[in-house]
């Protein structure tokens, strides 16, 4: 079996062991494939696996030997299942390997935004608590999480858990989702509930064409004053524009997004140098515990298949 990745850079930046692919067939690695290059790279392929890469039909129509595609992902919307359903190839996907990293991040940000930990970093590395008359100084605003209200907008794997670590900090937790799930043991509430008693608002909501834009112009005036919204879905949940304007305007007194609607991040994107805006490039997922937990479960899902017995899989 010819195995090929299209996209391995995504995943490893040479701390990530690919090795134990090679006990399912010869492994060809490309660390980056653009567009132009995709059906080239993997005409011969009998398996690909990739992350962001594009395989569509023209790729697959290209590609006789192919019988397997391994996504490196939980999403999958970079692949055409239907035509992966006409020609009989098997599509999986990784999911939940990296909700602790997840919230991990979502925490990270809240922190940030409520502690300013940065700004006074670079205080202190600037010499002016050395010139300070005080043993403590605090020019920059200090709030404390527990007792704000935290609305968490999805219930899934890394919503519930993200609402659980949010308990352990003695906040309250509120949530919307799609469904309304038994297991769920905060208080269910609507969109404009959530918006409007929030004081922290986290997206943990797949991308649907009802989810696009769910946080709008009109969606951040229904926000409490000196709100903060959190983004580690997917980008187009958030329009930029109304964002940039509602953190301009003081309506919220902070962003933490690792998702953009384009990505990499576009030179005229809306949020660049938005004001107490903090974007990092889409590493909610990226710790080395997470990748490697990618990858392993990657490699377990080509080798189940190869014995007549997929898993994970999505068509």
């Amino acid at each position: 079996m010819k195995i090929v990745f299209t996209d391995a850079d995504t995943v490893t930046a040479g701390d990530i062991s690919f090795s134990s692919f090679a006990a399912c067939g010869t492994v060809v690695r490309y660390g980056v494939t653009a567009p132009s290059q995709t059906a080239e790279r993997v005409r011969d392929a009998d398996a690909i696996i990739c992350n962001k890469t594009l395989i569509t039909r023209e790729v697959m129509e290209k590609a006789p030997n192919l019988r397997y595609i391994g996504i490196l992902a939980t999403g999958y919307n970079n692949v055409d299942l239907e035509c992966a359903r006409e020609k009989g190839i098997t599509v999986t996907n990784v999911p939940g390997y990296s909700t602790d990293s997840v919230v991990q991040l979502v925490f990270t940000f809240i922190f940030e935004l409520s502690g300013n930990l940065e700004k006074y970093r670079r205080s202190v590395d600037n010499g002016d608590w050395i010139k300070s008359p005080t043993f403590s100084y605090f020019p920059y605003p200090i709030s404390c999480v527990a007792g704000k209200t935290i609305g968490v907008v999805g219930f899934g794997a890394i919503g519930s858990r993200v609402a659980k670590a949010a308990e352990a900090f003695g906040m309250k937790v509120i949530v919307n989702s799609r469904t309304q799930k038994p297991e769920c043991l905060y208080p269910f509430v609507d969109m404009d509930t959530l918006l409007k008693e929030s004081d922290i608002v986290t997206l943990h909501c797949p991308l649907t064409p009802q989810s696009e834009k769910l946080m709008n112009a009109e969606a951040f005036a229904k926000m409490k004053d000196g709100a903060v919204l959190i983004n580690t879905s997917r980008g187009p949940v958030v329009d930029e524009q109304a964002l940039r304007d509602a953190l301009e305007s003081g309506r919220l007194a902070g962003a933490g997004l690792d998702v953009l609607c384009r990505e990499p991040m576009a030179e005229d994107c809306p949020l660049f140098g938005a004001p107490n805006c903090i974007i990092t490039p889409h590493i909610a997922w990226a710790a080395a515990e997470t990748r490697k937990k990618l990858l392993s479960i990657a490699e377990q899902n080509l080798s189940a298949f190869l014995k007549g017995l997929p898993q994970n899989v999505v068509s």
